[in-house]
């Protein structure tokens, strides 16, 4: 599946970048029809700049005076071709190509040969679409989050109703979308019963940071640790388990939905501090859900795993009545 991700999205990159020229073509011959002196600027930019490689080559001793006077003139070239451009009421860039992505020029690889962050928020919600998690948003999301499913009565011995507590919570995850890349260090931590709008906040948030073009990995606890198990014991390891463990270490943000349900050992402690750790070194951030209270994640959980999760994260305590029967 993986290979025919990449498979698909180097098509599309190339179908991009053919398109933008053919674009750039039908510029040209535009301008070059209402200003046929630019077409001769064009023209003796090209002869100028072969004369460069042939200067070096017949005096490869002294070609520095020859190559100031090939620059002087390609200069004076550009400008008047500026002025041109400027005078008939075309953009300065108008005659150069467009780039959907600067940072890659539509190639999905960077520089350093590296996957640019578009080929990567492309991988995403091709993952997305396969799970079905395009629909899912499509439904949750901030803009169909209704407060008023939460009760305004006093819910036992918290200080604040339901309704008040959602409210609060509503603001914080707003602001942590808002203020995504001001503040490095904000991290999330929702915990309480099921039921309560946990998961489908983390919808609201992933949804909201996928259409900024933030790269966003959600998957459960369990599913996590298959990823891991894979990267770490398989023998046979495939790029797609290699870009699944990466990716974790890698996205904007990682949603742990469900701490707590995968089976607990020193093995999973380990990597569970591993991937929160390192990503808070980085700067990364992280959301974790859970139906297990901070008591009981300490009690599970090793002193680094929990110390990390109540010194580092925002704790925001989910309660009421099971939504689940009140839609």
């Amino acid at each position: 599946m993986y290979h025919q991700f990449v498979k698909d999205i180097l098509l599309e990159y190339e179908k991009i970048r053919d398109f933008e020229h053919k674009e750039l073509e039908k510029r040209k011959k535009h301008v070059y029809s209402l200003v046929p002196r630019i077409k001769a600027i064009d023209e003796e930019i090209g002869k100028t700049g072969m004369l460069v490689a042939k200067t070096i080559l017949s005096n490869p001793q002294n070609y520095e005076q020859s190559l100031r006077y090939i620059k002087e003139k390609m200069d004076r070239l550009k400008q008047e071709k500026a002025i041109l451009l400027t005078e008939n009421n075309f953009p300065l860039h108008y005659m150069e190509l467009n780039y959907q992505c600067s940072t890659c020029k539509d190639t999905g690889f960077g520089p350093d040969g590296e996957k640019c962050s578009c080929f990567k928020q492309r991988l995403i919600n091709r993952a997305y679409e396969m799970s079905n998690m395009s629909r899912v948003l499509e439904k949750e999301n901030f803009q169909t989050f209704n407060l008023e499913l939460f009760s305004d009565s006093k819910y036992k011995d918290e200080e604040l109703t339901p309704k008040q507590n959602m409210q609060n919570i509503l603001s914080i995850c707003e602001g942590f979308v808002i203020n995504f890349d001001q503040k490095p260090k904000e991290n999330l931590f929702f915990y309480g019963a099921t039921g309560l709008g946990k998961t489908f906040m983390c919808n609201c948030i992933a949804k909201a940071l996928l259409d900024k073009g933030k790269i966003v990995i959600y998957q459960t606890a369990f599913k996590i640790l298959e990823i891991l198990e894979d990267y770490k014991f398989n023998n046979q390891r495939t790029p797609d388990i290699e870009t699944s463990y990466q990716l974790l270490f890698d996205c904007d943000l990682l949603i742990i939905d469900d701490l707590g349900t995968e089976l607990n050992n020193s093995f999973t402690n380990t990597e569970i501090f591993n991937i929160i750790n390192s990503r808070l070194v980085q700067g990364k951030k992280i959301l974790i859900s859970t139906n297990l209270s901070p008591i009981e994640i300490a009690n599970i959980y090793s002193h680094r795993v929990s110390s990390r999760i109540f010194g580092e994260f925002t704790i925001l305590k989910f309660y009421g009545k099971d939504l689940r029967w009140e839609r």
